[in-house]
């Protein structure tokens, strides 16, 4: 089990260290010039390029990357060009409210989705299971800014069951919070449904047809516990991998519906960043998302082995 978890723990650290080049030289990239965006595109050559020159991006992209690093190491991104405050701050707040949105969604889709798959499965080829897939694949090829505007007008302005924005006001109680979230959370859940229901769905059918289970029901086992104790385990070990990434999709990935509910996370900072090519704000940002999903993987390669021990000895064999 060790070997196992130290080989992940190193072809993260790889994919990581990957991950920063990839970053830098893309941030460094984009067309622009910094120093003119600050001081307007009226602002003298001179001042503009003594500004480039503060700044330390007139230097060369090794020297820029290393320093870039070094203080990446030590939690310190710089300044954030656009806000003029701290990068590590802006972060903190704005992944904050991405958690909180992605953890409302993750509570209602992921029971939601396995019921939905199981529920599916055991009704294969029936009027259930049809409803399930054809909802739960039509769902998904919504885009998020079609369904969060539907669900506006209808749950919003029409019936007025839920706020329209996602912000909740200062001082409010968590539940409070919950519910100004519900609304945001909804569109998500219409997206990662189908996915979810779906792989539950294939792992519950693969295991309701294996061996083991036809052996538990020769024996002469209850339906409820053959499939409690026989079918569940086996069947929800594909779901894990589909959870975990969209785990991290959950919590970095909400740019259109941040945009749609003028709501203050980590994918609305990011799109202002790319918008007005700060840099430092960018750089810090995406390497935040890919230390999520990252950590996400890597939790959901140890539950997966946990699970089923064959992966792990597999792995380190």
């Amino acid at each position: 089990m060790t070997r196992f978890l130290v080989r992940r723990l190193l072809l993260a650290l790889v994919t990581l260290w990957l991950l920063s080049v990839i970053v830098f030289l893309g941030a460094n990239l984009l067309p622009g010039d910094v120093g003119r965006r600050i001081l307007g595109p009226f602002a003298d050559a001179r001042a503009v390029a003594a500004l480039n020159h503060k700044l330390g991006i007139d230097r060369p992209l090794i020297v820029q990357y290393f320093s870039w690093l070094g203080g990446a190491l030590h939690l310190d991104f710089g300044n954030s060009l656009s806000y003029q405050q701290p990068v590590a701050g802006l972060l903190g707040t704005a992944l904050l409210n991405s958690l909180k949105l992605g953890a409302v969604a993750f509570v209602i889709v992921v029971p939601l989705g396995i019921l939905g798959g199981i529920l599916a499965a055991l009704n294969r080829g029936r009027f259930l299971d049809r409803l399930i897939s054809v909802a739960g694949l039509s769902a998904t090829v919504v885009p998020e800014f079609v369904s969060g505007i539907v669900l506006i007008i209808v749950l919003g302005i029409t019936l007025r069951l839920l706020p329209i924005t996602a912000t909740a006001p200062d001082g409010s109680s968590p539940l409070t919070q919950v519910y100004y979230l519900l609304m945001p959370a909804l569109p998500l859940v219409l997206v990662l449904f189908g996915y979810i229901a779906r792989i539950a769905r294939a792992g519950m059918i693969e295991a309701l047809e294996a061996d083991y289970t036809r052996t538990a029901v020769l024996k002469g086992l209850p339906a409820r516990t053959v499939i409690l104790r026989h079918v569940l385990r086996n069947a929800l070990l594909p779901t894990v991998a589909v959870v975990a990434t969209q785990t991290g999709y959950l919590i970095s990935g909400l740019v259109v519906i941040e945009f749609i509910f003028n709501y203050q996370g980590i994918g609305q900072l990011l799109y202002s960043a790319a918008q007005h090519k700060d840099f430092p704000l960018l750089q810090a940002g995406v390497m935040v998302v890919g230390v999520i999903y990252l950590v996400a993987t890597l939790l959901a390669d140890l539950a997966y082995s946990l699970l089923n021990p064959r992966i792990r000895y597999g792995a380190a064999s």
